[in-house]
């Protein structure tokens, strides 16, 4: 005669139904100990209206992935970072698209050997980086993959973290949520003020000499103008020999004629001269 059957006990029946109907996107990933943050390189621009700039998780994957692997950026609104399920396919995976409506979406993906742990040897050429929402056209080209960095639509704030699917698109593992990332707003138009009387004194005094200056110019171009056309208002002075009152007349050679010598005379017949007596009879 056996021992009889032990039944399993409710907390075990609880597991299995657990195993069966919990979805595979709410069981925990492994936890990577990194946190992305905005890149510590001294360069202009790291963060922008519609632009953030990270440093690049250099080795700290490479205990993680492998070469089949990919490593994808997770963008989300800050207070819908909480919401957001990892994918389980790569069906699942959200486009730009998506942080309209879901607040959320994955982009940049990045193999284990684009994220080397040398340092890069260009200087600041080279400098290791993922500057998200770089690329403002690639919504509007057809031959772009739908997992395109397009500019950030609004301030924010963000937070992002990194995610490791496998080539089937199931996620492997994760790192930590950023802290908030708020991008830079500029002033709306109508709160600039316009009003002279907030101005410094020196602005004024420059604005006063600026006015000033261009006013003399503006004088100087007016003088030029007036001697360069005045003869065309005023016609010149007549001569003094065209006045009225005092003609003078000019001596002027029609022809370019030398003088003809005049004819030699026979001896007594010069012009009045009266003629020598004859001697004949």
């Amino acid at each position: 005669m056996g021992l009889p059957q032990r039944q399993p006990g409710p907390s075990v029946l609880l597991l299995l139904v657990g195993a069966l109907v919990w979805p595979p996107s709410c069981m925990s990933l492994e936890l990577i100990p990194y946190t992305p943050q905005i890149t510590a390189w001294d360069l202009e621009g790291k963060v922008t209206a519609t632009t953030f700039s990270l440093e690049q998780p250099r080795c700290v994957l490479d205990g993680h992935a492998s070469v089949a692997n990919t490593i994808w950026l997770v963008v989300a609104f800050s207070n819908a970072s909480r919401d957001f399920q990892n994918p389980q396919t790569r069906a699942e995976i959200p486009a730009f698209p998506r942080l309209l409506t879901d607040g959320h979406y994955m982009t940049l993906p990045l193999s284990l050997d684009q994220l080397p742990c040398e340092d890069p040897k260009g200087g600041s050429r080279d400098v290791p980086l993922l500057r998200v929402g770089s690329d403002p056209g690639c919504l509007a080209d057809l031959h772009q993959p739908p997992y395109c960095n397009s500019p950030l639509p609004s301030p924010g704030p963000y937070r992002v973290k990194f995610l490791l699917m496998d080539a089937r698109g199931s996620p492997l593992a994760e790192t930590r949520w950023s802290d908030p990332i708020a991008l830079h707003q500029g002033k709306a138009p109508a709160s600039i003020d316009t009003w002279p009387g907030r101005r410094s004194g020196d602005m004024i005094i420059i604005t006063s000499i600026l006015c000033s200056l261009a006013g003399l110019l503006l004088l100087a171009f007016l003088a030029a103008s007036t001697a360069r056309f005045s003869s065309l208002w005023w016609p010149e002075e007549a001569p003094e020999q065209l006045r009225i009152g005092s003609f003078m007349g000019k001596r002027y050679m029609t022809h370019h004629i030398p003088p003809s010598e005049a004819p030699t005379l026979p001896v007594g017949c010069e012009p009045g001269l009266d003629p020598l007596p004859s001697l004949s009879p």
